[in-house]
């Protein structure tokens, strides 16, 4: 769903970079509150890891493919405002490096993939386990249900926002019922990944996500006519658990594989909303981009005739630099948390 250059008037655009620019500030400030020593490090993974399997296009339709938006696996993991960070750190790795996603239309990207996403998934997660029995089965479950929801949910801000902005003369209806209607297929895969990877990592280590804090009810103890809390139990060792530095190893290590290996099996369909644009029209006014010259550009490395070398030496490229980036941004966030700050509220 990465909008190019030209598709929305400038105007329009230039609002959607403000709303942008607002709520990476809003999500800057909250993320001070979400982000410890542990997960500072794990949100810069996450991004690289998003980074990667957005780069796995799978079929959805005939024609057309689809891939992760993240929003919804990233605020599960590490909170909704580092979550909204976490996206608008590979978007803007995309659009600069790898010609993916227009430089105008950056602010149309990040509102509608990283913060509609992310805002609409996590309010779902958040009723859901509310209401769904206190258990880590449950957060999958509800992890499902929101990615799912997200997807066309970002579909109908699309819309929305073509709707006010669009370059071309194009029946908004007919955009939204191929938008949506192709988008929920597109959102069963999103929700497939989301739940995987969040179950995968509760599996080991349930601590380090944030959807999943809060899961076990304190005991109750009598004293006299009150009930109180029973002590908490007590910390489990370090040794006797799967380390923080082995599930981020591994999670690394997955991204490599995934964006150096496994893309090259991913579909050449257009995605979405490449194929919505052809077919409606859409496309019509789309601009060259800014940076199709630079050596990634397309996933690919300039000069490298080999298409299975050139694509995977540019996903590894890509992993290394989002994850970099990514832990660079996190860490000084994490920095800047006041002393009196205190860690946002995650029970359920």
């Amino acid at each position: 769903m990465h909008v190019p250059d030209g598709f929305i008037n400038a105007p329009v655009s230039a609002v959607s970079g403000v709303v942008a620019a607002g709520a990476i500030a809003v999500s800057l400030r909250g993320a001070r509150r979400e982000l410890d020593e542990r997960t500072a490090p794990l949100a810069g993974l996450v991004a690289a890891f998003i980074f990667a399997v957005q780069m796995l296009n799978f079929p959805v339709a005939a024609g057309t493919s689809g891939h992760l938006l993240g929003g919804a696996l990233a605020a599960i993991l590490v909170g909704p405002f580092t979550g909204v960070l976490c996206v608008s750190v590979v978007l803007l790795m995309q659009g600069i490096l790898f010609a993916d996603g227009g430089l105008t239309a950056l602010g149309v990207n990040i509102t509608d993939m990283a913060i509609v996403t992310t805002v609409v998934s996590y309010a779902v997660f958040r009723g859901l386990v509310k209401v769904l029995p206190r258990k880590r089965r449950s957060v999958t479950v509800a992890a499902f249900v929101s990615a799912l929801l997200s997807v066309p949910a970002a579909a109908a801000a699309f819309t929305l926002i073509y709707a006010i902005g669009g370059t071309t003369d194009i029946a908004i209806g007919k955009v939204a019922t191929a938008m949506i209607g192709v988008h929920v297929l597109i959102g069963i895969g999103e929700a497939a990944i989301t739940a995987l990877t969040v179950g995968a990592v509760i599996a080991v280590r349930p601590d380090l996500v944030h959807g999943a804090r809060g899961l076990q009810q304190r005991l109750k103890l009598r004293v006299g006519d009150d009930l109180v809390d029973a002590p908490a139990a007590p910390a489990v060792p370090v040794a006797a658990r799967t380390s923080h530095r082995k599930v981020w190893i591994t999670g690394l290590v997955a991204s490599l594989v995934l964006a150096g290996f496994v893309s090259f099996y991913a579909s050449a369909s257009p995605d979405g909303l490449e194929k919505v644009a052809k077919d409606q029209g859409i496309d019509a006014k789309t601009k060259k981009h800014h940076t199709e010259d630079s050596p990634l550009a397309g996933y690919g490395v300039k000069d490298v005739s080999d298409a299975r070398i050139s694509g995977g030496l540019a996903g590894v490229t890509g992993v290394g630099i989002t994850v970099v980036a990514g832990t660079g941004v996190f860490w000084a966030v994490r920095r800047r948390r006041g002393t009196d700050a205190s860690p946002v509220h995650t029970g359920v």
